[in-house]
């Protein structure tokens, strides 16, 4: 069984096949493994075919070269001071998936790849103002100023940090 593969459904219904270890990377299909269903595809319903190809070569990667800890809070805003060129490079890559790839890695309980595309998305806001995350974001503010002012009354402590 060590070297058994594991195969998993996306939610349009593709299927890929990842290695155990690979697999031993997600809290959602440890269950799986431990039952020995190895011949039964496991669905994974909230997650899209093209976010499981990204989550598929974080696992290779990360299989073949763990990714140091991140240190928090970030030291810098520029992914490759903070963790390996190649993970540094993935997020990049995948900067127009991102919030896809949150909500995935979340929705498998994959502990390095939530903690690495979170880093990113901080790198990405870390020292703006909320205007420019906005703009990054295309968020509109849908505050008047009057909220707008009551908020930042209201949370000006935030600003000491």
């Amino acid at each position: 069984m060590e070297d058994s593969n594991v195969t998993i459904l996306s939610k349009e219904g593709d299927s890929f096949t990842i290695t155990r270890q690979q697999a031993e990377l997600s809290e959602l299909l440890k269950p799986f493994i431990a039952e020995g269903s190895g011949d039964e595809p496991v669905p994974v319903p909230d997650v899209s075919s093209k976010v499981i190809k990204y989550i598929i070569q974080f696992m290779e990667n990360y299989v073949a070269d763990p990714m140091k800890d991140i240190e928090k809070p970030l030291k810098s805003t520029i992914m490759k001071e903070v963790v390996q060129e190649w993970y540094a490079e993935f997020v990049e890559g995948a900067d127009k998936d991102m919030f896809e790839l949150i909500l995935g890695a979340n929705f498998m309980d994959i502990k390095p790849l939530l903690e690495l595309t979170c880093a990113y998305t901080a790198s990405k806001i870390k020292g703006k103002s909320p205007e420019e995350i906005r703009k990054i974001f295309d968020v509109t503010n849908d505050f008047t100023p009057e909220e707008e002012a009551q908020i930042r009354e209201e949370n000006k402590w935030c600003e000491e940090y």
